[in-house]
């Protein structure tokens, strides 16, 4: 009996590891180093399946974080170092409330005062935003490897530019690409 109940463990543990592992992966390839996100389908199934979408579609790549507040968050995934928008696909519903919080490396929609209006733009909080959660914007991943990264870009100078009057980084935090860990 003791054999069977150890075996169970194993298999609770090693189903939920490989569970986990089947969670799907993108590396932001920035000027920075690279910051690879583990992406929480089954908590946010439209948000993630909209992010993976704008990743494969290549609409990430050369554009930059525009926007670091460094004791808040990094927001990028709408211009590009021109401080041009890149054209979007339509809105999607936010869901928000789904269990995953506004934590250091968790990954979340941006989003306008419109609780349904996000589309590719997307931040990294670089402190725990509790005040984000209650059904307010949408985490759906977190930073399993570049932290550190995560870090250098939001000590970066910023100031106002173009149309912002303030918080973009003085020196252009290039996404070079953004793909499936995958592939």
């Amino acid at each position: 009996m003791k054999v069977r109940t150890l075996f169970t463990a194993f298999a609770a543990l090693f189903g939920a590891a490989a569970a986990h592992a089947a969670n799907p992966v993108v590396v932001l390839e920035t000027n920075k180093g690279d910051i690879k996100i583990e992406l929480f389908e089954d908590k946010s199934p439209i948000t993630v399946k909209n992010f993976l979408q704008y990743v494969d579609d290549k609409h990430y790549d050369g554009l930059v974080f525009h926007r670091v507040i460094s004791n808040f968050m990094i927001q990028g995934g709408g211009y590009d170092v021109d401080l041009k928008e890149r054209k979007t696909r339509a809105p999607i519903k936010n869901e928000s409330g789904n269990g995953v919080p506004n934590k250091r490396g968790y990954i979340a929609m941006a989003r306008t005062n419109d609780l349904d209006s996000a589309t590719s733009q997307f931040y990294i909080n670089v402190v725990d935003n509790p005040n984000l959660d209650k059904g307010q914007y949408c985490a759906f991943g977190r930073v399993i490897d570049g932290m550190d990264v995560v870090d250098r870009i939001k000590s970066v100078p910023t100031g106002p530019r173009g149309h912002f009057e303030s918080d973009v980084p003085k020196e252009d935090v290039v996404i070079k690409k953004a793909r499936r860990a995958d592939k």
